[in-house]
């Protein structure tokens, strides 16, 4: 296997291999959710609350082209990630929008007569964008 077949072997594992969402722990865990809906999504906080864990999660993978579907597989795998920690809430830090990647088409067409030969082409691209968000796992105490 030469050097360029062995980076791109490489490059398929990390993609296949990455992570679509993640956690740091910062408190402790409770027990998991059944269902990750159960997990309310706060824009401030709550009065009182017990932080658990950093979460941050993309849309990755989701083969989702509006923002706002982009934006619902980020929300449902911040809070499917909190569940999985016993958390009820995540306070969402950010939502920011990131290039992932590009697609790209083109042709050309070649003509020729005799010893001369013209050759036209064009060519698009466009940028992929994706999601990617920020919350705290919080537990909030039933009053």
């Amino acid at each position: 296997m030469n050097p360029l077949q062995k980076l791109l072997v490489l490059a398929l594992l990390v993609l296949l291999t990455a992570c679509a969402s993640s956690h740091v722990l910062v408190g402790t865990p409770r027990e998991p959710l059944d269902n990750w809906e159960d997990v309310k999504v706060y824009l401030d906080p709550p009065a009182k609350y017990e932080t658990i864990a950093l979460l941050e999660a993309s849309d990755q993978g989701a083969n989702q082209f509006s923002a706002q579907s982009k934006m619902r597989k980020v929300i449902s795998r911040l809070q499917a990630e909190a569940a999985d920690l016993g958390a009820n809430g995540i306070l969402l830090q950010g939502v920011e929008t990131y290039q992932s990647g590009s697609i790209g088409s083109g042709f050309a067409q070649t003509t020729g007569a005799g010893n001369t030969a013209y050759t036209t082409g064009m060519g698009y691209s466009a940028a992929q964008l994706g999601k990617l968000g920020r919350a705290i796992a919080i537990y909030v105490e039933e009053e």
